[in-house]
């Protein structure tokens, strides 16, 4: 589990095919290694990786067609930023939400304007995604914990602070470009619980 707190924005270093799927190396920027074991998880750009190798600036995971598929990390070029967080320990501070790193979806950067110092961000959605998203709650988006300003048909508004926007990869993105998605955790089991109920 992690936070939606982003530690260290890294960097992409190598792809490479291995077995019918790939492999990255990623650097980890100011990201603490030092006490990194074999087999934890690392959250990159919202999308929960297993450590395989690491050392002091950098860690590799394989990742699944099945991720490859399903988020931006098949897409992701050599010296691509990426978001980076560890896994939270029950002594952390829950300063976002419960995030999982189980990607729901993809979206893609749209309208990017200023308010006051801060930036109004607009992400289109999946509209099978759209129903699960609501003002003022919580969503995910590369790894980012958000707050939902408002949501339409079409997608929704977050308000990222410069400190946000300094210290995570938004700071390179661009108008179109695709964002891994990852619904409040608390929607989908609602969603499920009434759906089953009949069941017993």
């Amino acid at each position: 589990m992690f936070t939606g707190l982003i530690q260290a924005v890294g960097q992409l270093i190598s792809r490479e095919a291995l077995g019918g799927d790939l492999r990255l190396r990623i650097a980890t920027g100011v990201l603490p290694m030092a006490d990194t074991q074999l087999g934890e998880s690392i959250a990159v750009s919202g999308v929960c990786l297993t450590v395989v190798e690491f050392d002091q600036d950098s860690f590799v995971a394989d990742v699944s067609n099945e991720t490859l598929t399903r988020t931006t990390l098949g897409a992701l070029l050599e010296g691509a930023s990426v978001n980076l967080e560890r896994s939270l320990l029950p002594t952390t501070r829950l300063g976002g939400h419960l995030v999982s790193g189980h990607v729901d979806g993809l979206g893609r950067v749209g309208d990017v304007r200023d308010d006051g110092r801060s930036q109004r961000w607009f992400f289109s959605a999946p509209k099978k995604l759209l129903r699960y998203v609501a003002e003022k709650g919580s969503i995910a988006v590369d790894g980012v914990s958000l707050t939902v300003n408002a949501v339409d048909e079409y997608g929704f508004e977050v308000n990222l602070v410069p400190h946000t926007v300094a210290n995570t990869a938004f700071a390179s993105a661009v108008p179109g470009a695709s964002v891994n998605l990852e619904v409040d955790l608390v929607a989908r089991y609602v969603e499920r619980l009434a759906v089953t109920k009949d069941w017993t």
